[in-house]
């Protein structure tokens, strides 16, 4: 079996095949690729006896049951504590999974592992909705021009993978069309302050083997504006990939019922890869002044100096060290002021 062969419909039809087997039982563990009206497809590891391959699985009755509480994962406080919000998603694409096999490529998922990372949106009634987990990082993909990047907006992806505990990854694409110093302007920045940047083209083929061997083994998700280059640029690192892209991601069924359909598409030189257009309007569930700070990792020495206030919000308070690094250049003005729009945002709960 193949991910082609697993359409929607397809999936639908097979819940009748997923029953508990009778006789002798067999384990398996795997990564969720699609979920899918409670239905989903996991791609098993390979063993001493057996090879990769796909089954669709159903979930254990009392696992249905089992919505958790968000959690903070503050690089600041390095503490976890409970949210309010339940999380919608019991199971989410990059999940993995021990699983009963059964008949025809079926099975029944036991046991759902730890995440190590968890990234999600709003849902219904401000409800958290899993879009996926366990990721190793986030590839930021923004163009050097046509269009112009928006340097505000590169910090919010990059706060909300920091935030959550996800390597940022930013790719520059475009980079034939500006020359050293324009790319260096709107992008020397976040390479000086320690974030990993690539420049891609996929005109020149330029930084395209760099990109393969980072996704190498990893899950990746990707996020970024329309008309960055982003499809041509996947398509260009395993062809065949911009078509999934389009499929992938998040599709919404407008009428009396909507289903949310997301898949995670295995590279052929290993790793996974998401694309997550349900993502790339960002709402910063959740998040306090601390978790915010936690994302803006050039910060962090000024923070751990004690402000004259206990409480100070690093934003007009005197004796702060924030802010006095801000006027002595030690700290990038216009970041700080993008921390300040976040912060403002957060409290007000808007999206982005």
């Amino acid at each position: 079996m193949t991910i082609s062969d697993l359409s929607d419909d397809a999936i639908r039809n097979e819940t009748e095949l997923i029953e508990e087997g009778t006789e002798e039982v067999c384990f398996r563990e795997g990564v969720v690729l699609k979920a899918i009206s409670g239905l989903y497809i996991v791609h098993a590891d390979a063993d001493k006896e057996s090879a990769p391959s796909l089954f669709r699985c159903s979930l254990r009755g009392n696992l249905k049951k089992d919505l958790t509480y968000n959690t903070s994962k503050s690089v600041a406080r390095r503490v976890t504590r409970a949210k309010r919000p339940l999380t919608k998603d019991t199971v989410a694409i990059g999940d993995r999974v021990r699983f009963q096999v059964n008949e025809e490529d079926t099975g029944v998922i036991e046991v759902i592992h730890p995440r190590t990372t968890r990234f999600a949106r709003a849902g219904e009634g401000r409800r958290e909705q899993t879009m996926v987990t366990n990721l190793d990082q986030m590839g930021i993909v923004f163009a050097c021009a046509e269009p112009n990047p928006d340097l505000w907006r590169i910090d919010r992806w990059i706060m909300a993978a920091e935030s959550n505990g996800i390597e940022p990854l930013i790719i520059a694409n475009k980079r034939d069309l500006v020359d050293e110093k324009i790319f260096q302007e709107r992008f020397g920045e976040y390479a000086r302050i320690g974030y990993r940047v690539i420049a891609t083209s996929v005109r020149q083929q330029i930084g395209i083997e760099t990109l393969k061997t980072l996704l190498r083994g990893r899950i990746t998700a990707f996020t970024g504006p329309s008309g960055v280059g982003k499809s041509s640029l996947l398509n260009f690192v395993q062809p065949g990939l911009k078509l999934a892209t389009g499929e992938i991601g998040l599709t919404t069924f407008k009428g009396k019922h909507t289903t949310t359909v997301r898949e995670l598409i295995p590279l052929e030189t290993g790793g996974w890869v998401a694309d997550t257009p349900g993502l790339r309007s960002l709402e910063l569930l959740n998040l306090d002044r601390d978790d915010l700070l936690a994302g803006f990792i050039e910060f962090a020495p000024f923070l751990e100096l004690p402000c004259r206030f206990h409480n100070c919000r690093h934003e007009a308070e005197p004796g702060c060290h924030l802010k006095e690094a801000v006027e002595r250049g030690e700290v990038s003005r216009r970041r700080y002021e993008s921390f300040l729009i976040l912060a403002h945002e957060a409290e007000d709960g808007v999206k982005g």
